[in-house]
């Protein structure tokens, strides 16, 4: 298995019949990685207040996880090194981990590395969000059991990240190449978002399977976002045509918002809603038509942001009198 698709290098994997543990050796990278076993590699974390700080942190913290997770099975080592420990940054990683991902017989990942990389490294408010996303997933998702394994396994998080990419190529008016990615993440993660489209930081998109987000919709800063959600048009008239999302909303499986409407901040819409009219801020709303649970004149107002607290049910259960 290649180690690193953007430089060559060379691996030795030593494995040791009387130890369960895994041995690395890069004779032309010893500083980054040593012969020790992994579970005897620390890393020195300083922990300050300063973001700057606590994101390097973060990116230490995923590398400490991925030398625990090969302690404890071996035969990922060449897996986890290829994708995480060999590499210096966050931003390498990523680029390196989407690139394979993506890439086809006819595109290859180097070309690819190259593209993400430059668009990283170029943006660093991209960077922020990535990070911003991974702390989203670990608090909200209680299937994540890790940084890193949030990284490299949930699609909804990497359909994200290669969407920053794309939006930002669709920014600088590259849009064949924005176009191109859309379709990959399309065909390889099962979600569509078009370039255009503009995410917040600190989203989450769970399980992932079905999302559509329209080219002119908003998703604002701490959203989270279930399976099979559409943010989409009522036609085919183009302009601004699609919803509007405001910060710390939820929004349950199952959901279709349609039109260039607002949901507005910490609002929650429950699964299976069809949503044609603005919601307002910290309200619930449920149903095909969607309903705002409490009436349109008083309804219920939220006092927890429900993007953070992921409960999909409160308020919801008195909203109708259907017993089973």
């Amino acid at each position: 298995m290649t180690a690193c698709i953007h430089r060559s290098c060379t691996q030795v994997l030593e494995f040791e019949s009387n130890h369960n543990y895994t041995k690395f050796c890069r004779s032309d990278y010893p500083d980054q990685l040593s012969c020790k076993p992994i579970s005897n590699i620390t890393t020195t974390h300083k922990h300050q207040e300063h973001d700057t700080e606590e994101e390097e942190d973060l990116w230490l913290k995923m590398k400490d996880e991925a030398k625990s997770d090969v302690d404890q099975e071996p035969i990922l080592s060449s897996y986890y090194f290829s994708l995480i420990l060999s590499h210096s940054s966050l931003e390498s990683a990523l680029a390196n981990h989407i690139a394979m991902k993506l890439s086809n017989s006819s595109l290859p990942s180097a070309t690819l590395y190259d593209l993400f990389m430059g668009v990283l490294t170029e943006d660093q408010e991209i960077v922020k969000a990535v990070k911003d996303d991974l702390k989203a997933v670990k608090e909200r998702d209680p299937a994540c059991i890790s940084y890193v394994h949030c990284f490299l396994n949930f699609k909804g998080f990497l359909a994200c990240q290669s969407h920053r990419i794309a939006h930002n190529l669709w920014l600088q008016d590259r849009k064949i190449l924005a176009l191109l990615i859309q379709n990959r993440v399309s065909e390889v993660f099962a979600l569509d978002i078009h370039p255009g489209a503009r995410i917040g930081s600190g989203v989450m998109l769970d399980h992932a399977t079905g999302v559509v987000i329209g080219e002119t919709a908003v998703i604002g800063n701490n959203v989270s976002i279930l399976h099979n959600v559409t943010l989409g048009g009522t036609g085919k008239s183009g302009g601004d045509r699609h919803p509007k999302i405001g910060d710390g909303v939820l929004i349950g499986a199952g959901t279709c918002v349609l039109g260039n409407i607002r949901i507005g901040d910490g609002a929650k819409i429950g699964a299976g809603s069809v949503v044609l009219k603005d919601v307002p801020a910290r309200t619930t709303a449920v149903g095909n038509p969607a309903k705002l649970v409490g009436g349109k004149q008083n309804p219920v107002k939220l006092d927890k942001i429900p993007s953070f607290t992921m409960d999909h049910v409160q308020h919801v259960n008195g909203w109708s009198d259907y017993v089973i």
